[in-house]
């Protein structure tokens, strides 16, 4: 019965030395995966990336209206002008567009025409 007990124990710790080298490679793979180390913390502050924003401080990247300034030029040096034409003459996806060209829009700056976009006349 002892040999049974002593087997029975070094199965488990063999499997349970196997277990863990297979935690390490998971966790360096998966380190890998996201770009840093295990245990490295996120911030070197521990705050939240709202937080960090501040009040009043809009998500992601600020709007400077490059790409909105251009397509109200198309728009208004070729009125109809369609929003894959558009992304096709300045060179960008038209995803892009059908988010820029209803706040144009909606800023009274344009208007659209069944498929076409039009300038407000002032």
């Amino acid at each position: 019965m002892a040999g049974f007990v002593d087997s029975t124990v070094k199965d488990i710790d063999d499997r349970l030395r196997d277990l863990k080298e297979e935690v390490k490679r998971l966790e360096a793979a998966r380190a890998a995966l996201i770009g840093r180390g295990p245990g490295r913390p996120r911030t070197g502050t521990g705050t939240t990336r709202r937080a960090r924003r501040g009040p009043g401080r809009p998500r992601g990247r600020r709007r400077s209206g490059t790409r909105a300034n251009q397509a109200l030029a198309l728009v208004r040096s070729r009125p109809g002008i369609t929003i894959p034409e558009i992304a096709s003459e300045i060179k960008i996806e038209p995803n892009y567009l059908y988010r820029v060209m209803p706040r144009l829009a909606g800023e009274g700056q344009i208007k659209r025409d069944g498929k076409g976009w039009h300038p407000v006349s002032e």
